[in-house]
């Protein structure tokens, strides 16, 4: 029986062979993505892809490219990415989905919109019929955490501060702190964005809608599904 590792790793591996000579590649993390980072490294030793330019969504994707003789510039240095390869927590048939669980949202958000297409590989696991079944990060500003806390409260969201092991509030790359929204499934994606989208004090959320183009999906059959936004 084929494991999960596996047929991640079979995910990963075609990721890989989308990514063209001398472009400019944008790459995320979590776990596939790091088999990812294996298999285009392996590629790239066979035949060097030269690529123009590399950013990443996280330090521990960075380290991981660099290890493996990458160079890593940071999003501000390009214009815009030709593809991003990323994972996922939740993605629907609609290929809208929910990031954000590594905290690193914003820039993931950031390197998303400034690519002109989008990956995504993920465990079947990953898959709902109604985006939900994982919190929703919210990054917000300290100044008006106290505030969003209630007021998400009050709008029925279920809000939680996100913790560190020792009960500190988790802290963002830029400073700022998480509320995870603790409701499933979640209500209209789109109205819930907006809503977000139009609350001061909230800096960036975990809906990514309408950002991907093509999910690879490693299925417990054994087998890849491929969906592409239609």
């Amino acid at each position: 029986m084929t494991t999960q590792d596996e047929l991640k790793q079979q995910a990963a591996a075609q990721a890989a062979e989308m990514v063209q000579p001398g472009s400019i590649l944008g790459v995320g993390t979590g776990s596939t993505v790091a088999f990812f980072i294996d298999a285009l490294a392996a590629r790239n030793q066979k035949t060097p892809l030269n690529l123009a330019a590399i950013v990443t969504t996280s330090s521990r994707s960075q380290r991981q490219l660099e290890d493996n003789g990458f160079h890593v510039s940071e999003l501000a240095e390009i214009d815009q990415a030709d593809l991003t390869i990323d994972g996922a927590d939740r993605v629907d048939p609609q290929l809208d989905g929910i990031k954000g669980g590594g905290g690193a949202l914003t820039l993931e958000k950031n390197v998303a919109i400034n690519s002109k297409h989008n990956v995504w590989i993920v465990d079947e696991s990953k898959v709902v019929d109604r985006l939900g079944g994982f919190p929703l990060p919210v990054e917000v500003l300290p100044v008006s955490c106290e505030q969003l806390l209630k007021k998400f409260t009050r709008d029925g969201l279920a809000p939680q501060f996100r913790l560190n092991e020792d009960g500190s509030r988790y802290v963002t790359h830029y400073g700022n702190y998480i509320l995870d929204l603790m409701v499933s499934p979640l209500p209209i994606p789109a109205g819930l964005a907006n809503y977000l989208d139009g609350t001061v004090g909230v800096v960036e959320h975990g809906l990514f809608l309408n950002m991907t183009d093509e999910v690879l999906i490693a299925k417990k059959d054994g087998t890849i599904a491929h969906w592409v936004r239609k």
